[in-house]
């Protein structure tokens, strides 16, 4: 089986692919996935290990994987909320031996378990930012709910399927299955980025989704999507 075969329903994006799609810096997220070194006071240098497993390697560049990207926007989320390396990896290590998962955060299972294993890993460190933003069902739906589970679908056993970025209400979807993962509309299944060129040419959302076999609504949303990423 050759490279490309075997990547077929696990998407695949280069570090600054990731971090156009998720706006998290590619340096912040080749230390998520590939660790890094670091030196402390007495001047010896220690390593810190990846956040999770999964990263895609060819040779010595680093890829990820439709559930890497996904796990990156929680990440992200977690550390804007004051969440601790120490505890954000104790919490990755009981998500993945609980849901024997290798992408704790992402898995459907967090939405409902995460206040617990949080809870759980606050008694023993103490962190002071988990207990105020945890002492209430509102403060973790708050991070969990509307931003990072909205637009997520998965299937009737649990299985991340697929991300729609602006909603499920609309026509822009990112499926490991489909264009190894890359944003493509769901009617006709072409990439964002070749309508929302070929809308820069025409300035027709009729024309450019009569020559691609889709619909203008298909190409209005694609447009929108690629300009709030280069914005």
């Amino acid at each position: 089986m050759n490279d490309a075969m075997s990547l077929l329903g696990v998407g695949i994006y280069s570090v600054p692919e990731a971090a156009r799609l998720t706006e998290v810096s590619a340096n912040r997220i080749r230390r998520w996935l590939g660790g890094y070194d670091f030196k402390v006071k007495d001047g010896s240098v220690h390593k810190s290990p990846a956040l999770w497993q999964g990263a895609i390697r060819e040779g010595k560049e680093l890829s990820l994987s439709f559930r890497d990207l996904i796990e990156v926007r929680f990440v992200d989320a977690f550390r804007k909320h004051g969440v601790s390396w120490e505890v954000l990896r104790l919490s990755a290590q009981r998500a993945a031996e609980l849901f024997q998962v290798t992408h704790p955060f992402s898995a459907k299972r967090f939405r409902t378990d995460g206040k617990s294993i949080f809870a759980d890993i606050v008694s023993e460190s103490g962190e002071e930012s988990l207990v105020d933003l945890f002492k209430n069902q509102y403060g973790f739906k708050k991070i969990l709910d509307p931003y990072l589970y909205r637009g997520l679908e998965f299937s009737p056993s649990d299985d991340l399927l697929r991300w729609w970025p602006m909603g499920q209400k609309r026509k822009v979807v990112l499926d490991p299955a489909r264009a190894f993962g890359q944003p493509i509309v769901s009617t006709g299944y072409i990439q964002t980025t070749v309508l929302a060129s070929a809308y820069r040419a025409e300035e027709s959302f009729e024309r450019v989704a009569n020559w691609f076999g889709t619909d203008a609504r298909s190409v209005r949303d694609a447009v929108e999507f690629e300009g709030k990423l280069a914005a």
